[in-house]
């Protein structure tokens, strides 16, 4: 890995250096902003310290004579004896946030002349003895049992889901019949929740009762009793599509679900179908080539583009694009537990306005990870969800269990990477067949 330091006059002239020096894959780790040149502590310029870093070599760059600011990521080692301020660039380039964080912090601090040795393991705990053995408390202060006790309150938790979980199950056993076997068994191929499966069966045999069905159950009408449960709580509730009198679309999600794309489909259908004046409003300037392509296509599709980099530049950004009707703001895909990227991202989404907020993510993702991003994200008022990659995959149980459990308004679903054509509004009728349809018999 590469890492770099640039002190520059604005982000863009910084991005500039960035995509020359490290290529478009590079990532922005930390930004702030110093004070530079003057004298005697007047006359300073404001200028943005920004450090970048990359996987990959520089364009045409020679392994010699690294700049300044670049330093390449070392193998973990033993202790290190000395900690120079040259050193300090290598340690930006830790991929997680929260170690950005804590690499900037350092930097504030003065030289340390020597690491201390490796300490050896930790005697028995003493009474202290004077002042100076005051001074480990904070280290001793956390009780050792805290992980191993929360630990046990995890296993604790799990058990009682995992217990509540067989209860509902043995609840729910479903007599053997082999039509019931049959869809019971496509349904999970599908991935749709176990015990939603169950629950459709037993239904699927309460209605047999009902009707005094002939046993064996035929399979059309198992089908039958499964797709009319499935319609009734997959109804859509509201307008699919981008709302008329919407004049800011939000589009968030993880990272690779497919944002930008999808972004740039819908606009060219506005564009081109609707007749509608777009602009484009990117935030995402984590990514280098996010901007890039958003980029590309603004200029395709003959569009404004603003580029945001905090909260505070959205005033000016919407003051540039007000005499456009649609505006579609993308985010960056970030680490939605850090509670700092949380608050960003709801600031860039308190825009004003009629505005609608769409959930991207892609049907390749596991439903146990969908699960917890959608969980993440409801934090902010999520108006619809938007699926991904539906080329790529012949299970969408994810779709059912989704709206199951979050009652979230379907809107597109998006089947290949062709622009503009590649997207479509979500048909629940005709995703409950591709659901029950026979795989087998195609």
């Amino acid at each position: 890995m590469r890492v770099k330091r640039y002190v520059v006059d604005s982000m863009p002239d910084a991005l500039q250096k960035i995509r020359t020096d490290l290529g478009k894959d590079a990532v922005i780790i930390n930004t702030k902003e110093i004070r530079s040149g003057g004298f005697l502590g007047m006359f300073t310029k404001k200028k943005i310290e920004v450090i970048a870093a990359t996987d990959t070599a520089s364009p045409g760059g020679t392994p010699s004579a690294a700049p300044s600011g670049v330093a390449t990521m070392p193998k973990p080692a033993a202790p290190v004896a000395t900690a120079p301020r040259s050193s300090v660039a290598s340690a930006y380039g830790a991929s997680a946030p929260q170690q950005a964080e804590r690499h900037e912090a350092a930097l504030s601090f003065p030289d340390v002349p020597d690491v201390l040795p490796p300490a050896p393991p930790a005697p028995a705990p003493r009474a202290a003895q004077g002042p100076a053995a005051q001074a480990p408390a904070p280290t001793q202060a956390a009780p050792k049992k805290a992980p191993a006790d929360e630990d046990m309150l995890g296993e604790l938790r799990e058990m009682k889901e995992m217990m509540k979980k067989l209860s509902l199950h043995q609840a729910l056993q479903i007599p053997s019949d082999p039509a019931v076997e049959t869809i019971e068994q496509r349904l999970l191929e599908q991935e749709v929740d176990p015990l939603l499966v169950k629950q459709l069966m037993g239904q699927v045999l309460e209605e047999a009762e009902a009707a005094d069905e002939p046993k064996p159950l035929t399979e059309a009408f198992v089908l039958a009793s499964v797709r009319r449960q499935l319609i009734e709580f997959m109804q859509p509730k509201g307008t699919k599509a981008i709302r008329r009198d919407s004049r800011i679309a939000h589009f968030v999600g993880p990272t690779g679900v497919g944002k930008t794309t999808t972004i740039a489909k819908l606009a060219a259908e506005q564009v081109l179908k609707h007749h509608r004046k777009v602009g484009f409003i990117t935030s995402d300037t984590y990514r280098i080539a996010a901007v890039e392509q958003l980029k590309t296509y603004a200029t395709i599709l003959n569009v404004p583009l603003e580029v945001v980099f905090s909260p505070l530049d959205l005033s000016k950004a919407f003051e540039n694009l007000k005499d456009r009707d649609l505006i579609f703001m993308d985010t960056a895909g970030r680490n939605f537990r850090n509670e700092m990227y949380v608050s960003e991202l709801n600031a860039l989404l308190k825009s004003g306005g009629q505005s609608e907020t769409f959930l991207v993510l892609s049907l390749t993702t596991k439903y146990k990870d969908m699960k917890v991003i959608t969980s993440n994200f409801s934090k902010f008022k999520l108006d619809k969800v938007l699926f991904t990659k539906m080329d790529e995959t012949d299970s969408f149980g994810a779709i059912v269990n989704l709206i199951r459990d979050f009652g979230l308004q379907t809107s597109y679903i998006a089947n290949g990477q062709n622009v503009p054509d590649d997207i479509e509004e979500l048909d629940e009728l005709r995703m409950i067949d591709r659901i029950l349809e026979d795989n087998n018999h195609e």
